[in-house]
């Protein structure tokens, strides 16, 4: 039997201090990457689900923030000169907050390589050159192709797959399957809850291997919603002037989503860190006889939870968050989660400006914590006119609004109850502005803890995305179409 939401309020603080228990994101966090927006992660995702009796680490990789639905004659693509990584730590090699493992790799780390070519480049049309009717056809100019790797114990490296191929974005007219009706003049189709619903570019994009890995890269909706309009213009009451206001609303992003069986990992009996890295050759000299000379990549940006360096970190380290490994943390970023600049400007209590060693629990390191043990996360479908539902018992606020999981490995807050989302894991549809305000403002360090607010709490107003998630594999909701979709 669960407990009732005042119990697991009462105990939040247990479960967000265990070392081995778990950013929003404006897209835009750190001065140098904004000028290199395909290597630009806007948001990681890790969850458990199950899928064909499968039990799964689902993880995702957002990058290349704002794309605006519809552009060309060149559109938003994955870039063949980023390696997209995407690091899994179980066990000895997930490093915590007290005692980093600076020796000790993660015990996976799944890497991304595109390819990009071109059927016709003897003409303007460079995606397109006419109706797509399947992923790839002749009409399909540009196509880009990837490859997965697996860099396990001793840096041991599996070819997961090869020659994945990289569904159309959705352009409208020339791309009619992703949109409601098969017409490209409508809007984006609303997610589904089944594989079979699956739109047939989507579905013929998700691929799977006889290890039983399921991957799936191309262009999908921005999932991540939020007022970040309000806390950039120095709103941090949130009015959102006269209507609330998403801010990614009517963009899309490049998504990359790998399931990966939890056998794989070693079973589920840990909790897993997830974060992301994405990195660029150091130097490339092209040679006069056309070879060229590159040095080793080295890490531009990286992500694991949502918030921490666009609402923590201070500019004056903002570009060394990037660079640095999630070893350092501690060493330099632990300072604005132990006392973020935030909590006083949102007006919090004067106890609760400093030594939150509640938060730094939370994002130092700055890794996603999955408890594997428990069944598989409640998902949201996010529809505004209720398509496909909620999952019973989910919340956007996961652990604030009494969405919880139940864990085999830890006593969490009374018979293994664990939050239902983020700090545990991220899934698409938490509300992680509004739960990483409420924990802000809240006191997480008593015993029961304070907390700001219940579970109907409403903080910037906006409490859904402009569009349904699938309730399936890939997860990440529809691309907006490029001839009909909205900016708020």
């Amino acid at each position: 039997m669960k407990p009732n939401t005042s119990h697991l309020l009462a105990a939040l603080a247990a479960v967000l201090l265990l070392p081995l228990g778990g950013r929003a994101s404006s897209h835009m966090d750190a001065p140098l990457i904004t000028l290199d927006p395909a290597a630009n992660t806007t948001d990681v995702y890790a969850f458990v689900s199950t899928h064909h009796l499968t039990k799964y680490l689902t993880v995702a990789l957002s990058v290349y923030p704002h794309e605006e639905p519809g552009v060309g004659p060149n559109r938003y693509n994955f870039d063949d000169k980023v390696m997209y990584r995407i690091h899994v730590a179980t066990g000895a090699s997930l490093p915590t907050g007290t005692n980093p493992s600076p020796r000790t790799p993660p015990t996976a780390t799944y890497e991304f390589e595109f390819k990009t070519s071109s059927k016709n480049n003897s003409t303007i049309a460079q995606s397109y050159l006419g109706v797509v009717g399947a992923n790839d056809d002749q009409s399909q100019n540009l196509t880009q192709r990837y490859t997965v790797r697996r860099l396990g114990p001793g840096r041991a490296k599996t070819t997961l797959f090869a020659d994945c191929v990289v569904p159309p974005n959705n352009q409208g007219l020339v791309t009619p399957f992703y949109n409601q009706g098969d017409d490209g003049e409508n809007p984006a189709k609303e997610g589904v809850a089944s594989s079979a619903a699956l739109d047939p570019y989507t579905r013929a994009g998700v691929f799977s291997n006889s290890s039983g890995y399921e991957v799936f890269a191309g262009q999908r909706d921005d999932g991540f919603y939020a007022d970040i309009q309000s806390i950039f213009d120095l709103d941090f009451t949130f009015t959102g002037g006269s209507k609330p206001f998403d801010s990614q609303g009517g963009f899309n992003v490049h998504t990359i989503v790998l399931n990966i069986p939890i056998e794989q990992l070693g079973g589920d009996q840990q909790i897993a860190g997830v974060w992301a890295t994405t990195c660029r050759r150091s130097t490339s000299v092209l040679r006069s006889s056309g070879t060229a000379i590159v040095g080793p990549y080295v890490q531009v940006g990286r992500q694991g939870n949502p918030l921490f360096c666009e609402a923590f970190v201070a500019i004056t380290d903002k570009d060394r968050y990037n660079r640095s490994l999630i070893k350092y943390d501690k060493r330099y970023f632990q300072k604005y989660a132990l006392t973020p600049e935030l909590a006083t400007i949102l007006g919090a209590a004067v106890d609760r400006r400093t030594n939150r060693t509640d938060l730094a629990g939370i994002f130092i390191p700055d890794v996603i914590k999955v408890d594997l043990s428990t069944s598989a996360a409640r998902l949201s479908g996010g529809v505004s006119g209720g398509a496909t539902p909620d999952d019973a018992g989910f919340h956007r606020l996961g652990i604030f609004g009494g969405d919880v999981l139940v864990s085999n490995i830890q006593e969490g807050f009374g018979n293994g109850a664990v939050p239902g989302g983020w700090p545990n894991g991220r899934r698409f549809g938490d509300d992680v502005v509004d739960i990483g305000v409420i924990a802000l403002l809240s006191d997480l360090r008593t015993n029961p803890p304070q907390i700001f607010g219940d579970a109907s709490v409403d903080i910037d107003k906006v409490t859904r995305n402009d569009i349904g998630y699938n309730k399936v594999f890939p997860y990440a909701a529809t691309p907006l179409n490029g001839r009909n979709h909205h900016h708020n």
